[in-house]
């Protein structure tokens, strides 16, 4: 481990909280030279410490370990690049763009990987008023059912949260140039290929 790097992480990521070393040292329970110790890379946290620290200075615990930032120079802001990510334990849903990582419930989670939709996930599209009119052939149970829809565009991203025993159908407005992402709580995320939308209209 490059104990200099790390503690440069360490450095810059308390600066960027707008935090002391004292208050970092406050809420871990140790001394604030401990904590200027590792950031001079002299010594590094013990594991006891490592998930609260991370917490503090908001990012993952393996970050933190590796010393390195994952730096988003290409893929900042670019919506085509937008991921999605679903916690397996509360649910919660995160979508950005880039080259990130989130962390839920004190754990890592990984991005979602869109499969193309299949009978199971039958999609059915039309247009109304201005609108896509998206209909979902998927049951809305409790324990089976499609959580989340999302419009990716040439500029934004629009979702629609879903729940058990509501209809399965959501309403967009028309853009050019999108694709439809849903999200099975049983199957994962699947996508639906912008060359089967209904074929769009200038008005």
């Amino acid at each position: 481990m490059d104990l200099s790097k790390s503690g440069r992480l360490l450095f810059e990521l308390r600066k960027a909280k707008g935090m002391t070393q004292k208050q970092v040292a406050d809420r871990l329970g140790v001394l604030p030279k401990t904590v200027s110790k590792w950031e001079t890379g002299k010594g590094f946290p013990d594991i006891c410490v490592i998930s609260d620290l991370a917490d503090i200075l908001g990012i993952n615990e393996r970050v933190l370990l590796g010393g390195d930032l994952i730096k988003n120079e290409y893929d900042a802001g670019n919506v085509k690049k937008t991921r999605f990510f679903v916690c397996p334990h509360c649910g919660s849903i995160v979508h950005g763009m880039g080259n990130f990582q989130i962390t839920c419930c004190t754990m890592p989670v990984e991005p979602l990987m869109a499969k193309n939709a299949d009978d199971e996930h039958g999609v059915n599209i039309s247009e109304i008023e201005n609108d896509f009119y998206i209909e979902f052939n998927h049951e809305m149970t409790k324990e089976h059912f499609i959580s989340f829809v999302s419009y990716v565009g040439v500029d934004r991203v629009i979702t629609v949260k879903l729940y058990p025993q509501q209809a399965p159908t959501v309403r967009f407005p028309v853009m050019y140039g999108g694709k439809f992402y849903f999200y099975c709580n049983k199957h994962g995320l699947f996508e639906y290929k912008k060359n089967k939308l209904p074929r769009y209209h200038s008005r």
